[in-house]
């Protein structure tokens, strides 16, 4: 569409029943083939309407209107326009964008033999982005398509702080289980990692595959207690055709071989029957999976992340669960705290929530009053850091526009917190400090998500000026900002 104005439809029909049925069974390889199409179509239409450098009003409203991202050079590598998906998959404004050299690379051995999304390091000096696309050449002009599932992978060099900017605390015991983190990354070896039910154990279990090697692969969950027996089987092993009545007659590929080469995630491994649990034995001891029905084992490379609420020892006494199978995902174990024993962190989260909710919800960012935060420090959250952030949602919702969140938008129940664990003037100061580290915490997080010191002043709603004397403050200087 340009212009209110359609320059064409493109649709894909079948005349007989098989016809039918091979595109119901391949729905996302015949939409990829669609969008191809209309990618070429792109090019073309580009190429016609593009008779001089310049962009044409036509040309402009193209690609402004598509929903990929595209990027639009001259000869000599210099970025002449950018659409808004390219602008986001890049996390640039257009006026940093605008005649900015830059070098983009295709990472694919077979570059000039391959017309088909490839992935490619779209650089400039030390900055470096990883992006899913495709290079089209028209007159004078470099079209690059971005693919419409982008990696959102940065290749820069990122430090460890910036990788945890999703394991939100800074109580000892999560300080702790940071360094742990960032030790055992790019180890091979089984993580097991321990906790009550909502204290972010699938959160830890993706700090720990961004900060390995094996990053750039899958990283596949899978709830062990929320599947059925039978279908965990099949949904972890895979299986081949015929295996079963009612099995799709091209077989399936299971979640295991869908990890390879990354991680599985494997929540409340203490609930795996044990019939599932002997041929995952197996699995970690020969790194081989055998799918249902098949006599040909598929060698995997991956690494098992766990985790449980239960006590394995317990378990282990009564035979239910293996003894030789513990061992084996427990090579690295962590504990993940309770929120009640998270001295400082509620403060914290309850910052990371607010701004979480209220960009997603699309309101105002609310604030929250001293006597309401004192409420939530002192209550004892059974349901950890989930009902936490179920009540922040909560509050966001009902709060109205322009107010605080105050306590008497609080539920009920914390209306029997107690009244004070300390001094109100200890609290005052231990509130105060929790305040600063929720201001740092907040510039950290936009400094590493947006990478541009103006685009940070202005989403936090403070002059530039300002923003350099608290990056200043809280020593963040040796971040990359532009």
């Amino acid at each position: 569409m340009i212009e209110d104005r359609c320059l064409g439809v493109i649709s894909l029909v079948a005349f007989t029943e098989d016809s039918r049925e091979r595109i119901k069974d391949n729905v996302q390889l015949f939409s990829d083939y669609v969008k191809h199409i209309a990618q070429i179509v792109v090019s073309k239409v580009v190429e016609k309407n593009s008779k001089n450098k310049g962009l044409d009003e036509v040309f402009t409203h193209l690609i402004e209107n598509m929903d990929q991202g595209v990027l639009v050079l001259d000869e000599n590598n210099r970025v002449k326009y950018g659409n808004q998906p390219a602008l986001k998959n890049l996390n640039i404004t257009q006026d940093e964008l605008y005649n900015l050299e830059i070098k983009i690379q295709s990472l694919s051995l077979h570059n000039n033999e391959i017309k088909s999304h490839q992935q490619h390091i779209i650089s400039q000096g030390e900055w470096q982005k990883l992006i899913v696309g495709q290079f089209y050449n028209t007159q004078g002009q470099q079209l690059f398509l971005m693919a419409y599932h982008q990696t959102n992978s940065d290749l820069m060099i990122q430090d460890h702080s910036s990788l945890l900017s999703t394991v939100i605390g800074e109580s000892t015991k999560m300080r702790q289980l940071k360094k742990m983190i960032t030790r055992v990354a790019s180890s091979p070896s089984s993580v097991l990692i321990n906790g009550e039910s909502g204290t972010g154990k699938e959160v830890i279990a993706n700090a720990v595959h961004n900060l390995s090697d094996r990053c750039q692969s899958p990283f596949i969950a899978i709830n062990c207690a929320a599947i059925p027996e039978p279908l965990l089987e099949s949904e972890l092993f895979g299986y081949v055709k015929g295996a079963f009545t009612g099995a799709s007659n091209k077989g399936k590929n299971g979640l295991i071989q869908a990890a390879n080469k990354g991680t599985l995630f494997l929540d409340e491994i203490g609930d795996m029957p044990m019939t599932l649990q002997a041929k995952l034995l197996r699995v970690l001891e020969e790194r081989k999976v055998m799918p249902i029905g098949s006599n040909d084992a598929v060698p995997v490379d991956i690494r098992i992340i766990s985790a449980t609420n239960h006590n394995f020892q317990e378990m282990i006494a009564t035979n239910k669960f293996r003894e030789d199978l513990y061992y084996r995902l427990n090579v690295i174990p962590f504990q993940l705290p309770p929120l009640r024993e998270r001295e400082g962190d509620i403060a914290l989260l309850t910052n990371y929530f607010l701004e979480y909710h209220t960009q997603k919800i699309g309101v105002v960012y609310p604030g929250i009053s001293a006597e309401a935060m004192r409420r939530l420090n002192a209550y004892h959250w059974p349901g950890n850091v989930r009902e936490l952030s179920n009540l922040i949602e909560y509050l966001v919702n009902i709060v109205p526009e322009g107010d605080q969140i105050d306590i008497d938008l609080l539920p009920p129940h914390f209306e029997q917190a107690p009244e004070a664990a300390c001094p109100e003037e200890a609290y005052n100061d231990d509130y105060s400090m929790s305040l600063e580290d929720m201001e740092r915490n907040r510039i950290e997080e936009a400094i590493y998500r947006l990478g541009n010191r103006k685009m940070v002043a202005e989403e936090l709603g403070i002059g530039i000026a300002t923003l350099y004397r608290k990056i200043k403050k809280y020593e963040l200087n040796n971040h990359r900002t532009s």
